[in-house]
């Protein structure tokens, strides 16, 4: 909890703005302490997503992406080697804006004022 405390304090110390978060039902997202601490600041808005929904997580598409791409084919002969290509197919994926964008856009989500 308190990891995400200390984010969101940084991020609107840094940025001025209100934060609106969109998160899943992780149980540290939803523990009473951070409900209670979030509710207690007019500057942070959280929207949870139903309980299952994978088609308004961007996350999943992303998750898809490395499944199809780069963790397909491949044998894989450590836990490093998996980590290894994790984070080769999330940096790559990173400077694609198009394939977030169509992670985005599959969820019918939008980025933009309201």
């Amino acid at each position: 909890m308190r990891d995400y405390r200390d984010l969101l304090i940084a991020a609107h110390q840094q940025f001025g703005d209100p934060i609106v978060l969109v998160w899943d039902n992780l149980n540290v997202h939803k523990a009473a302490d951070l409900r209670q601490w979030a509710a207690a600041r007019e500057w942070l808005t959280i929207y949870y997503l139903p309980p299952y929904a994978p088609d308004l997580n961007p996350v999943e598409g992303i998750w898809s992406l490395l499944r199809r791409g780069w963790l397909s084919n491949v044998a894989l002969s450590t836990p490093e080697h998996l980590d290894q290509r994790i984070r080769r197919g999330l940096r790559l994926i990173q400077y694609r804006s198009h394939l977030i964008g169509g992670c985005l856009a599959e969820t019918g989500l939008t980025i933009g004022p309201a």
